[in-house]
């Protein structure tokens, strides 16, 4: 039996050598750069799936690509879910996160270090009513290079830094994150007491606009649909397709949720339903 697997999500490193060892052992055939444009559709079931002018035929398609995403490469009477629905759901935030090389060790720090000293009612306002930039953001450090010597060379430390954004902002250039960047490392110097500015020898950011154009994620969310009552377990977009009986869905969009280990817990579930679905068939 063929199944097709449209993985597209955001794991962590070790998780992503894990998966291909898996599915490795398993003889899963991995293909690699290859955005999926159609999902092709015959007598209510997906026959195949078109990517750079080829056809992958398969027996059962399931998708870990952003669950609108997936959608979008149906034809429209087999989606699920309308766009009024997906504008409708309360979305967890998006991030603006910065990477950031330093040529010296950074003092009273620890591997994971929250900076919420500034009002945290505030912050939460702009993700959730007004959908704006936070004026004074709070945000999450890691210096991994504080546990592991191998992130960071000898001296040197690595830090990574994460402020949650509204998701859909539609300003995300190099003039804001510059501007956040300046108040990140701003913050960072009073509270350690130590002048880092010139200390930085590498820098990167990732956002919003990255989000989408990297992952195809809704409005470049980071985090799935935020965990309201009216979107948990049963209310959250269906694992299996109403409108095609070979698709399949699994990830942060679905049961049982965000996060790394709940989207692998996710697959798990998937798996059973698709044994169990293809048993009684």
């Amino acid at each position: 039996m063929r199944t097709l697997v449209l993985a597209h999500g955001i794991l962590k490193e070790v998780c992503i050598w894990l998966l291909k060892k898996l599915s490795s052992d398993l003889g899963v055939k991995i293909i690699y750069e290859t955005a999926a444009d159609r999902i092709n559709i015959k007598d209510k079931k997906v026959v195949s799936v078109s990517s750079k002018g080829i056809d992958h035929e398969c027996d059962i398609l399931l998708s870990g690509a952003d669950y609108h995403h997936t959608e979008t490469l149906l034809p429209a009477d087999y989606r699920q879910y309308s766009e009024s629905y997906w504008q409708s759901r309360t979305f967890a935030p998006s991030a603006l996160l910065f990477y950031i090389g330093f040529d010296k060790k950074i003092e009273n720090v620890s591997h994971h270090t929250l900076f919420f000293e500034t009002d945290f009612e505030a912050h939460a306002r702009a993700i959730y009513d007004t959908k704006t930039y936070p004026e004074n953001p709070l945000f999450y450090a890691s210096f991994p290079s504080k546990t592991d010597a191998d992130a960071a060379p000898q001296g040197k430390e690595a830090g990574i830094f994460l402020i949650p954004l509204a998701p859909g902002l539609k300003e995300d250039n190099e003039e804001i994150r510059k501007k956040y960047y300046n108040i990140v490392l701003e913050r960072l110097e009073k509270a350690t007491g130590q002048s880092l500015r010139d200390n930085v020898i590498f820098y990167d950011s990732f956002s919003v606009n990255d989000f989408i154009s990297e992952y195809n994620s809704y409005k470049g969310n980071a985090y799935g649909l935020a965990n309201t009552l009216l979107q948990t377990h049963v209310l959250k977009p269906a694992l299996h397709s109403k409108k095609v009986k070979n698709l399949f869905f699994t990830g942060q969009l679905t049961v049982p949720g965000p996060g790394v280990p709940p989207s692998l817990i996710s697959g798990k579930i998937v798996s059973e339903l698709i044994i169990k679905k293809n048993q009684s068939s």
